[in-house]
């Protein structure tokens, strides 16, 4: 799967499904977002070992792990989605996951590798699309309605990171397949 698109900045980025040698940079990502803001609700540092092994889970299932590059072959981002949760009744229903470096933030990168999942999603059968949102994340929010995503729940108090809680915003996007 390879995709174009112009950055509100004008560069050109393609979205391409992820290879091992993307990793190091999926894993700066990972990081960076884990130390420094609550998008991500985990505290310890990634490896390189575990986004390996979440890599070959991901593939194992079909499901696709997308990265963002610039002209350099840098990689400014990646998008993913899971099951979301581990029963049958849930079969048709996906958690997506994206993540910009910090460099890269505010240029359509994160609208653009969402969209590429919904394809994907719905070549699986998806029906559904969730987003688990920390409810302080505007931005985050904002970025999921323009996609059509809706507000669906809100759990307050259910996480705790830079000794805060933290609020969690279900949103959810029906997807334009029906399940097979």
């Amino acid at each position: 799967m390879l995709a174009h698109f112009r950055s509100i900045t004008g560069m050109t980025i393609l979205i391409r499904d992820a290879i091992e040698s993307d990793l190091p940079r999926i894993l700066d990502i990972t990081n960076d977002a884990i130390a420094n803001t609550t998008a991500v609700w985990n505290m310890t540092p990634a490896t390189l070992a575990t986004r390996h092994a979440w890599l070959i889970e991901r593939r194992a299932r079909k499901y696709p792990v997308l990265v963002a590059i610039d002209a350099d072959g840098t990689v400014l981002g990646f998008a993913s989605f899971g099951d979301f949760r581990p029963f049958e009744g849930y079969l048709h229903t996906v958690e997506h996951s994206v993540y910009v470096d910090n460099t890269a933030r505010r240029r359509g990168i994160g609208v653009a590798l969402i969209q590429a999942l919904f394809p994907r999603a719905e070549e699986l059968g998806k029906h559904v699309m969730i987003a688990g949102i920390e409810a302080g994340n505007q931005i985050s929010i904002d970025l999921h309605a323009k996609l059509g995503f809706v507000e669906t729940g809100r759990l307050p108090q259910v996480g705790r990171k830079f000794d805060r809680w933290l609020d969690l915003v279900f949103m959810q996007r029906i997807l334009g397949r029906n399940p097979a």
